[in-house]
């Protein structure tokens, strides 16, 4: 509980009305999860505007309100603001006792990437026993606690919360994803960041932001607005990292694996199996508090596979340095890492390989389908579940790159699937995607095979799968269940088989379970 006009010192209000001093018992910015004594935020969003839910908040207890626009209540504290998403932000970090100075927060920012790396450094800190907490795209995830996201990062009230309960629980460093969405609605707004970083920028999310200018600019302004006493970790190999070194006041630290002129390099890099091994070169002396790491080299051999991940795993290996982690540990927590669900995931490797991969955007196919390139198999199978409700544009990206590997992989037919009943509403893939995405495959001549339902389209691509083959199970939501459908296939289909060892890829799993 806080009193109001304390709670109001920490933001600029523009006018007020019905002033009153009054005890705040919570904060609110849905008008649904309002209790009695709470401060409901008003927040204008791109479906709805909170303005419009006023009297529902008051009805449910709310006994002021923040807007934007001044509204016809009368007999309620009423303040109106600039920004009420600043506000928002601002007010959640004060009632909750500025929760994020009291602990290390890491804020992991990328196009691709970000939720196999925040993973991998969590990892690290937790090989090396610190008490760590993680927000991501998969989930939230402190001491026993453990939620399934909805965000890849929370609404500033939300996310002030959780950062309140890891206090409670005594947790000291918290790995976050930082999307381009939440730097641009001011959802990070009051988190007090001590390592950041900015591994890779492509043309993705574009109809987010507007431009791939202002997508740039939101996600560069996570390394612009870092304090002078934290780190900025930057990819030497990624232009548009690598041209922030100059424009952050806090400490930089670059890494390359093409580009061998920053603090860490990659080398002697085997990608033969899929799964990378190289080197670590520490090229400068780095120091962090009373920890120094002069120039070395250290061998990688990473459990999980990709090109990608060795970009990752330089990223995870920075942050570990930066957290006074030492080099074996760091060593032995990365190597020994499984990955991250749905990150070209491996769940079946007996006569041919089931790899799993969320297949989201260009920048992410591209990497998934150059990691194939670079590995030892017969032939590839894909099964592909065309995404549902976002757009003739981003559909006809995501077949147009799929297009540019296809010859070089030997894919002349795809097995596509709606999913439609393993789909939500809001991921029902319109006639417009069907067509736009078919007819990019009928220009580039490679067979459709379409399936309604997931099940028939795996049920058909593992009957086409021979000895030293891959099959990849590629799309977002609409191929969340496919691992586990097409591993129950398997199982039923073979004897003698132990389930445990089977299903072990899918532990601990949260989509599609």
């Amino acid at each position: 509980m806080m009193k109001l006009y304390k709670l109001l010192q920490s933001i600029e209000v523009i006018e007020s009305w019905n002033k009153k001093d009054i005890d705040i018992k919570g904060i609110a910015y849905n008008s649904k999860k309002v209790c009695p004594g709470d401060l409901f935020i008003c927040i204008k969003g791109n479906k709805t505007d909170g303005h419009k839910y006023i009297s529902q908040a008051i009805e449910k207890g709310a006994v002021a309100i923040i807007v934007e626009d001044y509204q016809l209540v009368s007999n309620i504290p009423q303040f109106r603001v600039k920004d009420s998403r600043k506000a928002l932000a601002i007010l959640s970090s004060t009632y909750y006792d500025h929760p994020s100075e009291k602990m290390k927060v890491i804020g992991i920012t990328a196009t691709n990437g970000k939720t196999s790396t925040s993973f991998m450094v969590n990892a690290i800190l937790e090989k090396y026993r610190l008490k760590t907490g993680i927000i991501g795209t998969v989930m939230v995830k402190y001491g026993n606690y453990i939620e399934p996201s909805i965000l890849t990062t929370p609404e500033s009230l939300d996310l002030q919360h959780y950062f309140s309960q890891m206090r409670k629980e005594d947790i000291s460093h918290i790995v976050m994803e930082v999307s381009s969405s939440a730097l641009e609605l001011s959802r990070v707004e009051e988190v007090d960041f001590d390592i950041v970083t900015l591994n890779n920028i492509g043309r993705e999310h574009i109809n987010l932001h507007g431009s791939f200018e202002k997508y740039f600019e939101y996600k560069a302004s996570l390394i612009r607005n870092a304090k002078p006493a934290a780190w900025a970790i930057l990819n030497l190999d990624c232009p548009y990292s690598k041209s922030l070194i100059d424009e952050t006041e806090a400490k930089v630290l670059t890494f390359g694996v093409k580009d061998r002129s920053g603090n860490l390099s990659c080398s002697n890099l085997d990608l033969s199996t899929g799964r990378p091994k190289f080197k670590v070169k520490i090229e400068k002396p780095i120091k962090v508090g009373e920890v120094e790491y002069t120039p070395q080299e250290f061998s990688v051999d990473l459990s999980v596979p990709g090109y990608h991940s060795v970009y990752n795993s330089m990223a995870a290996i920075s942050v570990g340095l930066l957290s006074g982690v030492p080099i074996p540990v760091i060593q032995e927590a990365i190597n020994s890492f499984k990955g991250v669900e749905r990150r070209f995931q491996i769940i079946y490797d007996k006569n041919f390989k089931i790899i799993d991969d969320h297949f989201a955007n260009p920048g992410n196919i591209n990497v998934t389908l150059e990691t194939l390139s670079m590995m030892d198999y017969n032939k590839t199978h894909l099964i592909y579940a065309i995404r549902g409700s976002r757009g003739v544009t981003t559909n006809k990206e995501n077949a147009k790159t799929i297009v540019k590997w296809a010859s070089k992989l030997g894919i002349k037919e795809i097995i596509a699937t709606l999913s439609k009943s393993h789909v939500g509403e809001k991921d029902r893939v319109t006639d417009e995607e069907i067509k736009a995405f078919k007819e990019i495959m009928d220009e580039a001549k490679i067979k459709v095979y379409l399936y309604d339902e997931l099940p028939d389209a795996i049920s058909y691509g593992l009957s086409k799968v021979s000895k030293g083959d891959v099959l990849l199970l590629a799309g977002c939501q609409g191929m969340d269940y496919g691992a586990k459908i097409a591993l129950e296939e398997i199982y039923k289909s073979k004897s003698g088989i132990d389930r445990k060892e089977i299903f072990g890829a899918l532990k601990n799993r949260i989509a599609g379970m």
